[in-house]
């Protein structure tokens, strides 16, 4: 069998685009961190692999990546075993309830949870696998009718609710806030949910214990730092636009 010259020159012309966008990333956060005086130790890049493949993920992970989010289960399934790398994965998309199974079992830590009855049913399955189920509440801050995510309203009671819940953990809330064409314009829903967390850090509820905000993508990741993110979402700067 001949192996194609073109193919493997691709490959790694690839390979070489996302070690420097990971740089250029890992670099934005540094300096957006620094400007607000902040530790770059505290902010943790999370690649949206959503729809890359394989080769795309390795090259991420040998860049330095570690943390990859995916929006499907089944997408994921296939990945993490193909990699079959230490790298730590996170549900970003929202989970369709005959998932639940799977997504315990699959992803170390769930950022979509936003719903008591998602809670109660990660929970039944922590029970069932025999392990504590990790979790993020998404808020939905815009009130846009389009998105998933707890309304800021309905937050507290939530919290009260998983509480009583055994075997969920709730470690930070994640925002995916509307799309606006200048960064700026979306800092006030990133300070607005760290203002929101640092509002409900008195609360001495059971299994719930708010260290990490998960927002911020490829478009606005440095403005999400400055505002307090410890997890930020990004896709396109890393592995470039997609190929549909």
């Amino acid at each position: 069998m001949i192996s194609d010259p073109r193919g493997i020159v691709n490959r790694r012309q690839l390979m070489g685009d996302i070690d420097a966008n990971c740089e250029r990333v890992m670099e934005k956060i540094r300096s957006a961190a620094e400007r607000s005086g902040r530790d770059p130790g505290e902010i943790k890049l999370l690649a949206a692999s959503k729809s890359r493949g394989v080769t795309e993920i390795r090259s991420a992970f040998n860049a330095g990546v570690r943390l990859f989010g995916e929006n499907y289960v089944q997408e994921a399934v296939n990945k993490k075993e193909a990699i079959g790398e230490p790298a730590e994965w996170h549900m970003i998309g929202h989970l369709q309830r005959n998932k639940v199974r799977q997504a315990v079992g699959l992803f170390s830590l769930i950022e979509s949870l936003d719903s008591l009855e998602l809670a109660r049913m990660l929970d039944k399955e922590g029970k069932k696998q025999g392990r504590p189920v990790r979790a993020f509440v998404e808020v939905n801050l815009g009130g846009e009718e389009t998105k998933s995510g707890v309304r800021e309203k309905d937050l507290v009671p939530l919290l009260e609710e998983i509480g009583a819940l055994s075997q969920l953990r709730v470690e930070g809330l994640m925002v995916i806030p509307p799309f606006r064409e200048n960064p700026e314009e979306v800092r006030p829903y990133f300070r607005a949910l760290r203002e929101l967390k640092m509002s409900l850090g008195g609360l001495a509820i059971p299994n719930v214990d708010l260290r990490d905000i998960s927002m911020g993508m490829t478009h606005d990741y440095p403005v999400a730092v400055e505002e307090g993110a410890t997890i930020v979402r990004v896709g396109t700067a890393i592995f470039g636009q997609r190929r549909e």
